[in-house]
């Protein structure tokens, strides 16, 4: 067991092991989800100019010493239609929320506080100066770095560029990843099933989870287990950013994945993880493709999709390539004692009454059992040589949406 990589040097050797990919311009409007690989300067400034905050009038704060106090209305300012008059000694605006401030005026007094006639206005609130008036430039100005890089960009992201006066950004490229399942006991969904066969589970849910990770899949199909037909595919993809096989990454008779790579020069990194599931995890590379070997097991699979195939995603990126988010949550049920690989628990979470999360794992952590790791919301983490923890203790869990 001493011969197991931890889960974070293994992470660790991985990130740095890549390089990311390169950039494109794309339109804004395509832009989510896409990590940000240049600084964003914001060519405008936000507000352009003093604007008023609510209705009211605009006003000359010194005009008004004591209230009520009338002022001559000469003009009117709305969004879009600024009111070019300025404001003088006894005079006020009639203004509306997002509507420039005219010359002259340093204060709104908002409708509510005020009493209206034809063309004058009685303030019952003496204004103050600078009262709900956002100045120009308040939330940035031209030339302000506003956004950094790099960046997965948020629909939030993307109003402030927008607000930024930017059409277009440059991002990273959609790091191109090729999937191979291997077994000759697998079939493709929708394919007729044999005997001693089953339906292929990792294929797809690896390339929706590389997709939704910012990557472009390539499901390069099924490779039963012959370690010639393993390779011949391998080199005629080696243009690609990263190849992901699963199955076949073992040490019994049918695991074929590394020695039939190895035959090819495949040279690698490591082979095998001190956790639980996901031990057989294999990486390195074949000439200079990054390869990732995936257990065959679709939990043990997707738990190390979790934990290194969305890091490696990152830094292909221009991020990181950080370990996954971690909250607490506190155990509804007592746990086990752990042993010396990291243990990730499926479990599902809520809110206790006190707002707390409270995380329950499944009674069952068979790591072929696809159903209990869909319903599930998050891995409970369990380092090594964790002792045994009580129903009410605070845990580390992973969150899986």
């Amino acid at each position: 067991m001493a011969s197991l990589l931890p889960v974070a040097e293994a992470r660790r050797m991985i990130v740095d092991d890549l390089n990311p990919v390169g950039t494109e311009p794309i339109k804004l409007w395509d832009a989510l989800g896409r990590v940000l690989r240049t600084d964003s300067t914001a060519r405008v400034s936000h507000p352009p100019a003093d604007v008023s905050a609510m209705d009211g009038y605009a006003v000359r704060s010194d005009d008004v010493t004591a209230v009520p106090k009338s002022l001559h209305v000469v003009g009117e300012s709305a969004a879009g239609h600024p009111c070019r008059i300025p404001v003088n000694a006894g005079e006020a605006v009639r203004i509306f929320t997002g509507a420039f401030v005219p010359v002259g005026a340093d204060s709104v007094v908002i409708q509510e506080d005020t009493t209206a006639r034809a063309e004058s206005v009685t303030l019952n609130e003496a204004p103050t100066r600078g009262r709900h008036i956002r100045r120009a430039g308040q939330d940035f100005k031209a030339g302000d770095v506003v956004l950094t890089s790099p960046r997965r960009l948020t629909a939030r992201d993307i109003g402030l560029l927008s607000a930024m006066n930017h059409p277009r950004v440059t991002v990273s490229k959609r790091p191109v990843i090729g999937v191979i399942s291997t077994g000759d006991e697998i079939v493709m969904p929708g394919e007729p099933i044999g005997v001693g066969q089953i339906v292929s589970a990792n294929g797809p849910a690896l390339c929706a989870f590389i997709a939704a990770h910012g990557g472009e899949a390539f499901n390069l199909g099924i490779v039963k287990d012959d370690p010639k037909a393993l390779v011949r595919i391998a080199e005629k993809v080696r243009h690609l950013d990263m190849l992901v096989t699963s199955g076949g990454v073992s040490v019994g008779y049918h695991d074929v994945v590394k020695g039939g790579l190895t035959s090819a020069g495949f040279k690698a990194a490591f082979h095998k993880i001190a956790m639980r599931p996901g031990k057989p995890l294999l990486y390195g590379r074949l000439h200079d493709l990054p390869v990732m070997g995936l257990p065959g097991n679709p939990v043990s699979a997707m738990v190390c999709a979790v934990l290194f195939l969305g890091a490696a995603l990152a830094k292909l990126q221009g991020l990181a390539g950080d370990p996954p988010q971690r909250v607490s949550a506190r155990l509804a049920t007592d746990l086990n004692a752990n042993d010396s690989r990291t243990d990730h628990i499926r479990a599902t979470i809520g809110l206790g009454p006190d707002g707390i999360p409270v995380v329950t794992p499944f009674a069952k952590q068979d790591s072929a059992m696809l159903a209990n790791f869909a319903r599930a919301d998050v891995l409970i983490v369990r380092e090594p040589g964790a002792p045994a923890a009580q129903k009410g203790q605070m845990v580390f869990v992973i969150p899986l949406s």
